[in-house]
C-alpha cells in the first residue's frame, strides 16, 4: 500500500440515464426518485457507493486489501468478530482492542478506508468516518417518470396456467425516465485519510471506478447510464485553497438552444468550466 493522501480533493460528477430507472425508491413502488417540490430527479450518495463497491470487488476479486465490508450477503457481525480473532488483535489489552480491531478492518476493507463505516454491532471495532463523502445526484432539468406495462409469455405455475386456461401471461410495470443528466458532487479528505489509511493507490482506483462502475452495471431496468464528465479539483495541501461550493460553481451546466423541446441526450447541454481556477488548486477533468 502506498502512503496516504496529503491533498485534499473537491470533484463533480456528471452522468446520465436514457431510457431507464437510475435509482428506484421502494417506499414508491420502485419508482424513479424526484424531488416533488420541482420535479428534479435524484440519485441518492448510497446507490453511487454501491456501483463503486461492485467495481471494486469485480476489479480486486474481493481480497484484501481491497475486500468489501458491505456486499451482497454479508454477515457483517461476524466479519467484525473475525477481526477480533486476529493475533494482532487478540494479544493487545481490553482497552486496546477496539482501536486495533478498527485498523484491522481499514486494513483488509476498501470501502471502510473510503467511505467508513460503524464496527460497533458486533465485539465492537468502532466507528470509522470515511474521507470520500458523495452528496445526492440532482438532475440539471425536472424529468419525467413513465410507467410501462410489460408482458410475459409464461407463468410461475400450474395453478396460474389453469386460470387463464392456458393463455399463460403474465403482467407487470417498468417504470422510466425517458433521460436525465445528473451532477453529483464528492469530497476528499486528506486529514480523514491518515485515519483509515486511505492511500494514494485507493484514490487512483476511485477515480477508475467512478468511471467505469456504469460500464459493469448493465441492467433492463437501468436503461443506458454513462459517466459524462469528471471534474477533480486538487488542492495544494491538506486543508485546502478554495472553499468547495466556489469550485463547484465554476463548472456550469446549460441546456442548448431555446428549451422548446425537452431534453433526450447529453449532446442537448453544454457544460464548460467559468472563472480562473484559484492559486493552489489544479482542475484535473478525467473524463
Amino acid at each position: 500500500m502506498s502512503k496516504p493522501i496529503s491533498n485534499r480533493y473537491d470533484f463533480v460528477l456528471l452522468f446520465d440515464v436514457k431510457d431507464g430507472n437510475p435509482n428506484g425508491d421502494p417506499d414508491a413502488g420502485n419508482l424513479p426518485r424526484i424531488d416533488p417540490e420541482t420535479g428534479h430527479g435524484l440519485v441518492t450518495d448510497v446507490c453511487l457507493k454501491r456501483k463503486v463497491r461492485n467495481f471494486v470487488q469485480m476489479a480486486k476479486g474481493a481480497r484484501p486489501p481491497f475486500d468489501i465490508f458491505i456486499k451482497e450477503k454479508a454477515i457483517l457481525n461476524a466479519l467484525i468478530d473475525k477481526a477480533h480473532d486476529q493475533a494482532e488483535v487478540k494479544n493487545r489489552k481490553d482497552s486496546e482492542k477496539t482501536e486495533a480491531a478498527r485498523q484491522y478492518m481499514c486494513s483488509q476493507y476498501y470501502d471502510i478506508r473510503t467511505f467508513g463505516a460503524v464496527m460497533s454491532t458486533g465485539k465492537n471495532a468502532g466507528q470509522v468516518r470515511g474521507p470520500v463523502q458523495l452528496t445526492f445526484s440532482r438532475s440539471i432539468d425536472p424529468v419525467v417518470t413513465l410507467e410501462h406495462s410489460i408482458t410475459r409469455m409464461a407463468v410461475a405455475t400450474e395453478e396460474e396456467a389453469a386460470k387463464q386456461q392456458g393463455d399463460n401471461r403474465t403482467m407487470g410495470r417498468k417504470f422510466t425516465v425517458p433521460y436525465g443528466l445528473y451532477r453529483c458532487h464528492g469530497f476528499v479528505s486528506a486529514f480523514l485519510a491518515k485515519q483509515t489509511g486511505f492511500s494514494e493507490d485507493d484514490l487512483q482506483l476511485l477515480w477508475e471506478a467512478i468511471k467505469n462502475m456504469f460500464e459493469h452495471d448493465h441492467s433492463a431496468a437501468r436503461g443506458q447510464m454513462v459517466a459524462r464528465k469528471l471534474y477533480v479539483f486538487q488542492h495544494a495541501g491538506e486543508l485546502g485553497n478554495a472553499p468547495a461550493h466556489k469550485l463547484f460553481d465554476m463548472v456550469k451546466v446549460q441546456r442548448k438552444g431555446n428549451g422548446a423541446l425537452p431534453p433526450r441526450g447529453f449532446e442537448d447541454y453544454e457544460v464548460r468550466i467559468e472563472g480562473k481556477v484559484p492559486d493552489g488548486v489544479k482542475l484535473l477533468e478525467l473524463i
